[in-house]
């Protein structure tokens, strides 16, 4: 049974007053067609009503019996009051766990401008470059500023989150090496990443290793066909360059591929990725001014070395010229994407999370290098202080 929706009669305990309550439910006047509109839907159709059309297309036997077990539907403002209760029965508390999620300040320019402003709304990399020349530029930034600081080449215009992003590496290292069916994982790394890679693995017939020793020393026993190492790691120990660049040459010999899981601030004071070996850079830029959001969403990215571009996971923005000789902005090597290769994509889940991701590359440019070597300096001595005062 398909029922319109009414509003509902004014209480005595209702908190909206009662000329609010006529305008009906938020549902009825802002999604879907209005009534006039559905009439004529309807009437082209041959049909009076919207219980006649679900009876003419949809079989019975699929249907749901009995209704949904739901409230009443709200106004607008009974939403609201209704939030805000729920919102007031919250203990704020300073978050200190921390595993890839960081408390950041966004600039209010950022905020205002960008994170705030609906024009900036989506998830998604543009289908029509045409028309998304702004959206295409930051997001060309934000590949910039991932490639400067993992000293990687080429940088993917933002994945779903970090834990993707270590998935979506790990697939990309098989398509390449084709041999061997082991992914040596640090056990150092995030535990949502182990968590979304075993997932991952499981699906596609690969095995993960976790390993607490030394990776250079796992290589050799296991032969695998990449190599998973998480700087700074979940203990809060940060890697040595010798020590990485040693671990580099043991899976390169070995003929596997090394993936470097990274913090874009800790990278303006340590060895990047690519200068001592890594094939890939993956993480995730919420580091970057990005609120935390409960846990999401934030961008992830990925970034490769040369000879590997073709095998790279979602979206490219490139640089191009327009039919006037101008310069302009597109989506680069799309052959490699599921609305063309469907199955054979290079990934199938490989929507981007664009608000973020301009967020963070916008951040970049509000703070510059130096801007951006003096935070993490900043936090590195707050992190010192803070273990100097648990010891």
């Amino acid at each position: 049974m398909v029922e319109t929706e009414t509003a509902a009669a004014p209480t005595a305990t209702s908190p909206v007053a009662p000329e609010q309550s006529t305008l009906g439910p938020f549902v009825s006047r802002h999604i879907g067609p209005q009534a006039d509109e559905r009439d004529n839907m309807l009437a082209a159709m041959g049909l009076s009503h919207l219980d006649q059309l679900v009876d003419e297309s949809m079989p019975r036997t699929i249907r749901m019996a009995g209704t949904l077990d739901l409230p009443a539907a709200m106004s607008e403002a009974q939403m609201l009051a209704t939030l805000r209760q729920l919102a007031g029965e919250n203990r704020p508390l300073t978050p200190m766990i921390g595993l890839g999620y960081h408390g950041t300040i966004t600039p209010s320019v950022i905020r205002r401008n960008v994170l705030e402003d609906p024009a900036w709304y989506t998830a998604y990399t543009p289908y029509q470059p045409e028309i998304s020349q702004g959206r295409l530029e930051a997001l060309l930034n934000f590949q910039t500023v991932v490639a400067d600081l993992t000293a990687l080449p080429t940088a993917g215009a933002s994945l779903l989150d970090e834990a993707t992003a270590v998935a979506e590496a790990m697939t990309l290292a098989r398509r390449t090496v084709k041999t061997g069916s082991v992914l040596l994982l640090d056990a150092d790394t995030l535990p949502q990443t182990i968590g979304v890679v075993r997932t991952r693995a499981a699906a596609l017939g690969l095995e993960v290793v976790v390993v607490d020793q030394p990776l250079a020393a796992a290589i050799e026993a296991l032969d695998p066909f990449a190599v998973v190492v998480q700087t700074p790691g979940v203990s809060g120990r940060v890697a040595g360059t010798e020590e990485l660049r040693c671990l580099a040459e043991r899976a390169h010999a070995a003929g596997a591929l090394v993936i470097a899981a990274c913090d874009l601030l800790a990278l303006t004071l340590t060895t990047p990725p690519g200068e001592w070996g890594a094939d890939i850079a993956v993480g995730s830029s919420q580091r970057l001014g990005v609120p935390l959001f409960y846990g999401g969403p934030h961008a992830g990215f990925i970034s490769v070395r040369q000879g590997l571009e073709r095998n790279l996971p979602g979206r490219l923005v490139g640089v191009s010229v327009d039919a006037d000789g101008t310069q302009a902005y597109r989506l680069a090597l799309q052959t490699r994407e599921q609305h063309i290769r469907r199955e054979k994509a290079t990934s199938n889940i490989c929507t981007a999370q664009v608000l973020p991701a301009v967020v963070a590359s916008m951040f970049a440019v509000y703070h510059g290098p130096q801007g951006l070597t003096r935070i993490a300096r900043r936090v590195a001595a707050y992190t010192a202080i803070l273990a100097r005062g648990l010891q």
